[in-house]
């Protein structure tokens, strides 16, 4: 198998998780499944659509949902902004932020030092810590806002952070916002904060 046919299966692959990580699970939150998306039997007893399904593997919800979804609906949700797709029980979401040193707009939050500052440090355990801790923050937020049926920007888990491009022009005005211009501490730092944030 050629390089490319690999990494377009891949690209697929990523494509159907995303949509079934970011949207699928938006209906197995405790709430009651709305009844346009229970199909009946002869016998009339409601069997819950496959992708809603969490007994299933994920790769089956994602492959079920997906085929459910238009080529638009589909296109729709792979960028922070989506519209709903109510006919499948889906949200809109707007789930954009950042949290390069903590949970930014999303309400009160542990407000650590920049990123240039923490890299001067050299701490990988502490910058493990950091990431952890706004993960945490993170989460707990958008559950707070999930539970509200808020799907607004700044209540999801698209967090644009960290900045690892390397900083060796000082006009560049978002410099303090990466790890210097150290290609190997910004890369040290760089694993244990999004090592952090994914919970690794």
């Amino acid at each position: 198998m050629q390089r490319h046919e690999i990494l377009n299966k891949f690209n697929l692959l990523g494509a159907a998780a995303s949509i079934a990580l970011l949207t699928g699970c938006a209906s197995l939150d405790g709430r009651e499944t709305p009844a346009e998306l229970v199909e009946t039997t002869a016998e009339t007893a409601p069997v819950i659509l496959p992708y809603m399904d969490a007994s299933l593997s994920p790769e089956a919800r994602a492959r079920d949902l997906v085929s459910r979804m238009t080529l638009e609906e589909k296109a729709a949700q792979m960028y922070d902004k989506a519209a709903g797709i109510p006919r499948l029980g889906l949200h809109e979401y707007n789930w954009w932020n950042e949290a390069l040193h903590g949970v930014a707009r999303a309400g009160h939050a542990t407000v650590f030092p920049q990123a240039i500052g923490l890299a001067s440090t050299w701490d990988e355990d502490l910058m493990l810590e950091i990431a952890t801790t706004i993960s945490d923050e993170g989460r707990a937020k958008h559950h707070y806002y999930a539970s509200e049926d808020v799907y607004a920007m700044y209540g999801g888990l698209t967090f644009w952070s960290p900045n690892i491009n390397i900083f060796r022009d000082p006009r560049w005005g978002r410099g303090q916002e990466t790890y210097g211009e150290d290609p190997f501490l910004t890369g040290r730092m760089a694993v244990n904060f999004v090592n952090g944030i994914q919970g690794d």
